[in-house]
């Protein structure tokens, strides 16, 4: 299983055709894409078209579902984000620490292309998928 970030999904819903919309649509064909609920709530919240919301929301949660904030991940978010900033490396969104932190905990590649995510790959051993 994998997790795609909604970088990626953004441009796949918007019918853009890159090596990173290629990789998602292959995981969604082969069953192996799971949808993390902070995810899910930007790719919903993104949408403005209510047909598209009501096919886009249907279609998604039929996707394996990860709660990425369960009370175990807080300790575990807030140390990585120290971690980063103490490197002098400051995370800007609390959403990609959250999503970055999950998946390094759970050893869940991320499919992304939100350059906020290079400094758990380089530092901290988040899995990336693809390039």
């Amino acid at each position: 299983m994998i997790l795609a970030d909604t970088s990626v999904w953004i441009d796949y819903l918007n019918g853009a055709i890159t090596p990173d919309t290629d990789l998602l649509d292959h995981a969604l064909c082969e069953g192996t894409l799971a949808m993390g609920d902070l995810i899910f709530l930007e790719i919903l919240q993104g949408i403005r078209d209510e047909k598209q919301f009501k096919q886009v929301k249907s279609k998604l949660s039929l996707l394996d579902q990860y709660i990425l904030l369960p009370p175990k991940m807080v300790f575990k978010c807030a140390d990585n984000y120290r971690a980063l900033r103490q490197k002098g490396i400051t995370i800007r969104k609390t959403n990609d620490v959250i999503i970055a932190s999950f998946c390094i905990e759970e050893k869940l590649p991320l499919l992304y292309v939100d350059r906020d995510f290079e400094p758990f790959s380089e530092h901290l051993g988040l899995i990336k998928v693809g390039h």
